[in-house]
């Protein structure tokens, strides 16, 4: 014999009966009674709930309501051909009930539990009769069951407890000689004197399983919209899948965390008995489900499950009047049942100097006011403190019992919720080691969820949610047809996964939480209407919380820049070719690595010095590895490079400027090159990673440009520049006299940073360079004499996108060690 349980949404409309029939004539066997347990229509419930409400108001008019939900009935019946006046008249006896019941409770103005608990009952009873009539028709044998009649509750109507002595005898004596097909009502009893009672919300799983136990049962099934449990809830978690076995606490301890396909009841009945459990989905029946036993099987996963508890409000207990006293947290408890309060989460220092719990929001106000009454005294004395109250927090758990002496599982939850920035307020774990639980702010919910899920369940990649300003520029442009090329190599061979999920420059924004198609980026950017609002860009990041989200700023703005510290604080990590954030007031630069340290995100910048370059990483590494840098001579400009490596022969300077414009080296105005500026800010940049405090404008800087062409035109300046050549001829020539040629470089040291034109000779690194490449010659304790030279093409969208992109995978690869 079985027990098969369909609830709602399973028998809410004729396509999902059609479904139930063909699930309840495949498991029929011979000579065999098979008991199928259904809940209201999906949604019907809170219709007569709702209906309720506006009768106990006085106010409205409730039949239309009642009306809606007969005609449900009445067209279902219809549609499976059944007219009979038995039938219509089981409807009509029903609701006249109903509505007799509804007028009582707006004469009264009052809704008693028993009055509730008794309309509530017309769903199932409603639904089962109906369904009974619909196997009957199609040849099923079929009979309908008013459960209230089998199981006995005490007078808790809306939430009773079952008397399993007299249920049970009841349940055996109903089937002792049944061979058919039994309807029975999901979620209600009576009490002794024959009143309806309720088993709480979810009650009919409840109902399954009573039967089940009482009948001893080979196995009790309960079908639903899914395909089992899940991993996680897939409303938050996008990769979460089913779980195929699952022990009975394993189970237990899911539904209590919010697993919503089974009721936290329905497990200790089976348990008892252990009896075999299926989940499993009405609209896809071949799917194996999930299997609930005594021991579950071993699928390679630690951990079963990760679930969650949305809105909890903690409390905070706590006083030096706690320590070493005796009976404190019994009588902390005693108030919080007096007070009828449910406590869904507790931990205690081993200080024993606080209890934090917590508790339903609708039932804060009433625990802090009865257990500060409990301990009144002692909080006039000041041996404990009043009740600390905080709001809009999340429960998240792992669950699994093979966390049971597995070293390392703690480690890996909260290492996973620090790299994405979510701060934990309070922790608990039961010396079973059946779960981990922490709590969180109910914002980073949906965050946690996904960072714990992808590093347990792990099963092909981790991903990367990117946020990208000024697509349309050039560096922008390249990274994103970078990524593009390179995605399917990072998934295979990487185990990496890139999303682009939002872009945005300076007129318009698109953002798409399922990942942008960079097949046709382009014309979908394009076509979007949304204008550019960085501030709602950013808010919508937040909002979305997913787990390692980067912002990547393509652009060259200052007002970009002003956002980074609101973006770090949200733990998102930062990747820049922008030269600008680091090169503000040293106390900007401070801040924003204050910023990144605190909320674990990542604030990367290396293409900010040397494009492509490996110079900051390089930097970082020396310095992280206790050597001292004493000296940096830097070529940072690859324009400028590529001007002086040019200025060779008979060539006039003037040309070889206009010849660098005209390939792209330079700025469209090379004035910009020629100032120095750039070299300078990168020059600040080095300077500060070697810990001098500086500012730009306590540089020497030799500005190229002579001063009658820094304003005006680019073609004035072209003229003036041409006047000059005769200068920049004398500097050359003077140069080759001594062997040497001309540089424009930084040199820093601990005393001075300058910033200009100089003569090398051939001993020098600078000597060689050639094209428009830069060098860097790092002097340190270590690299005294023969030092450290990092050379290569120091400017061009591919090598600066290919820089940008690399720290993008190296975030990638952090977030997933």
């Amino acid at each position: 014999m079985k027990v098969l349980k369909f609830g709602g949404t399973s028998v809410g409309s004729v396509e999902n009966l059609n479904k139930v029939f063909e699930i309840v004539k495949s498991q029929k066997k011979k000579n065999e009674a098979l008991i199928v347990v259904c809940s209201a229509l999906g949604g019907v419930t809170d219709q007569i709930i709702s209906a309720t409400n506006i009768a106990k108001s006085g106010e409205g008019d409730f039949e239309p309501e009642i009306k809606k939900i007969y005609k449900r009935h009445k067209d279902i019946l219809k549609a499976f051909g059944i007219k009979d006046k038995i039938a219509d008249e089981h409807l009509k006896v029903s609701f006249d009930k109903i509505n007799s019941l509804l007028e009582g409770v707006q004469l009264l103005g009052q809704l008693p539990d028993h009055s509730l608990a008794h309309l509530v009952s017309f769903g199932e009873r409603l639904s089962c009769y109906i369904i009974a009539e619909i196997l009957n028709k199609k040849g099923v044998k079929t009979r309908f069951i008013n459960a209230s009649n089998l199981i006995k509750t005490d007078s808790n109507y809306l939430s009773a407890r079952v008397d399993f002595e007299t249920t049970d005898l009841n349940i055996q004596n109903e089937f002792a000689k049944f061979k058919d097909v039994a309807i029975v009502t999901g979620f209600i009893g009576s009490n002794r004197k024959g009143h309806i009672t309720t088993l709480g919300r979810g009650g009919s799983d409840f109902t399954a399983s009573i039967f089940a136990a009482a009948l001893n049962v080979e196995e009790i099934q309960i079908w639903t919209d899914v395909n089992g449990v899940l991993t996680a809830d897939p409303r938050k978690v996008d990769q979460a899948f089913t779980v195929p076995s699952l022990s009975y606490l394993e189970a237990m301890e899911l539904s209590h965390f919010g697993a919503k396909v089974i009721y936290p009841p329905t497990i200790q009945p089976v348990l008892n008995k252990a009896i075999p459990l299926k989940i499993k989905n009405t609209s896809n029946p071949e799917h194996a489900g999930t299997s609930i036993s005594l021991e579950s099987v071993d699928d390679g996963n630690v951990i079963k499950g990760i679930s969650s508890i949305s809105n909890v409000t903690i409390l905070r207990f706590e006083g030096s009047g706690l320590v070493g006293v005796i009976g404190m947290a019994a009588r902390l408890f005693s108030a919080l049942s007096q007070a009828e309060v449910n406590i869904i989460f507790l931990t205690q220092g081993s200080s024993e100097h606080s209890i934090c719990f917590g508790v339903l929001p609708a039932d804060a106000k009433k625990a802090k006011r009865s257990v500060e009454a409990a301990f009144s005294l002692e909080i006039k004395s000041g041996y404990i403190q009043p009740l600390i109250v905080e709001e809009n927090k999340a429960i998240v758990a792992v669950i699994g019992e093979r966390m049971h002496k597995q070293p390392g599982i703690a480690a890996k939850m909260f290492k996973a919720l620090g790299k994405n920035g979510i701060n934990i307020s309070a922790i608990a774990q039961g010396s079973s080691e059946l779960n981990i639980t922490a709590v969180i702010d109910n914002k980073h919910e949906a965050k946690a969820l996904n960072a714990l899920h992808e590093i347990f369940f792990k099963s092909d990649y981790s991903s990367i949610n990117l946020f990208i300003v000024g697509p349309s520029g050039l560096i922008g442009g390249t990274l994103l047809e970078q990524i593009k090329r390179q995605s399917q190599y990072l998934k295979a061979e990487k185990s990496i996964e890139i999303n682009v999920t939002g872009l945005i420059n300076s007129t318009k924004m698109l953002i798409d939480s399922n990942g942008i198609d960079l097949n046709n980026w382009e014309s979908t950017f394009k076509k979007t209407s949304t204008k550019s609002d960085l501030q709602a860009f950013i808010d919508k990041i937040n909002t979305l919380d997913f787990s390692n989200s980067v912002f990547v700023d393509c652009s060259a703005s200052s007002t970009v820049v002003e956002y980074y510290e609101q973006i770090l604080e949200k733990s998102i990590s930062v990747v820049t070719p922008n030269k600008i954030a680091n090169t503000l007031s040293q106390k900007k630069y401070d801040r924003l690595r204050q910023l990144a340290k605190k909320s674990g995100a990542s604030f990367l910048y290396e293409t900010n010095v040397g494009a492509g370059l490996p110079v900051i990483s390089t930097l970082d590494a020396l310095q992280n590895s206790g050597d001292k840098i004493l000296k940096i001579e830097a070529v940072l400009s690859g324009s400028l490079s590529f001007i002086f490596n040019s200025f060779k022969g008979e060539k006039l300077f003037s040309d070889i400027v206009k010849e660098a414009q005209q390939k792209g080296y330079t700025e469209p105005d090379p004035r910009d090159d020629l100032s120095g500026l750039d070299v300078a800010r990168k020059a600040l940049i080095l300077s500060r990673e070697i810990g001098i405090s500086k500012e730009l404008g306590d540089f020497e800087v030799e500005n190229l440009i002579p001063k009658q062409g820094r304003k005006g035109s680019v073609e004035e300046f072209f003229n003036v520049l041409k006047k000059n050549d005769k200068h920049f001829s004398e500097l050359k020539a003077k140069a080759e006299k001594e062997n040497k040629v001309l540089r424009y470089m930084a040199m820093i040291d601990r005393t001075e940073v300058k910033i200009g034109l100089q003569a090398v000779d051939s001993d020098h690194p600078f000597y060689q360079l050639s094209g428009s490449d830069n060098m860097i010659v790092f002097t340190s304790e270590r690299y005294r004499s023969n030092p450290l030279v990092i050379k290569g093409p120091g400017a061009g969208a591919e090598v600066t996108a290919a820089g940008v992109f690399a720290e993008i995978i190296s975030i990638g690869n952090y977030m997933e060690n």
